[in-house]
């Protein structure tokens, strides 16, 4: 009875440590977790660049603000990330239904040299109709990026060409232009999905 005792209790303390350790992960390296304060986007209003969207209107951070704003960096080229994200995108849209319509949601290439506007045009086709494809000169693209914190390079390829390596997170800001959160590479739905509505609920407590 008392060896029972003791198995009931080590198993009881086993489970809590997993608990304490799948918490410490969920608020250090999981969802949870925040950016580091020194790789924090700043917020959309300190931030000035000026871009070119796919339908050739001119648009900055002030295009941005006064709704809560979803933002992903990649270039039409990409091979596996891009289209991947944009896919799941797309699908958490989908679920936010006519939620989805107060939202900006953009995709700002790091490969102006290839993405045209028209390149942009075409691309953002196959994707969910809400997002938007922005591109600009170099530099504006720079400016940009260091204001999100994002990073890019780019990486020549063995048959004379070169790809684009970058940031391949998903960021969020609220309608105030505050950054929220951000969604990693290939997150679970069941927990992006709740990030986007915190984003959402941030406008609708700014406008009680």
């Amino acid at each position: 009875m008392r060896r029972r005792a003791i198995l009931g209790y080590g198993a009881a303390g086993v489970g809590a440590v997993a608990l304490m350790l799948f918490v410490g992960w969920w608020q250090v390296d999981g969802p949870g977790a925040p950016a580091p304060v020194g790789q924090r986007p700043v917020a959309l209003t300190e931030m000035d660049f000026r871009l070119t969207d796919h339908e050739d209107n001119a648009v900055g951070p002030e295009t941005l603000i006064g709704r809560p704003t979803m933002a992903f960096f990649g270039f039409t080229y990409c091979p596996d990330v891009c289209p991947t994200t944009l896919s799941d995108i797309s699908g958490w849209l989908d679920d936010l239904g006519d939620e989805a319509d107060e939202m900006n949601v953009v995709f700002i290439t790091v490969d102006p040299e290839r993405d045209t506007v028209e390149t942009m045009a075409e691309y953002v086709g196959y994707f969910h109709p809400a997002i938007r494809g922005w591109t600009g000169p170099e530099e504006q693209i720079a400016r940009v990026a260091d204001g999100f914190r994002a990073t890019y390079e780019r990486v020549p390829t063995g048959s004379g060409d070169y790809t684009m390596n970058h940031t391949a997170s998903v960021f969020l800001f609220a309608a105030s232009g505050r950054f929220v959160t951000m969604i990693d590479y290939h997150e679970p739905r069941e927990f992006a999905v709740p990030k986007i509505r915190r984003a959402l609920e941030e406008e609708m407590e700014g406008a009680t």
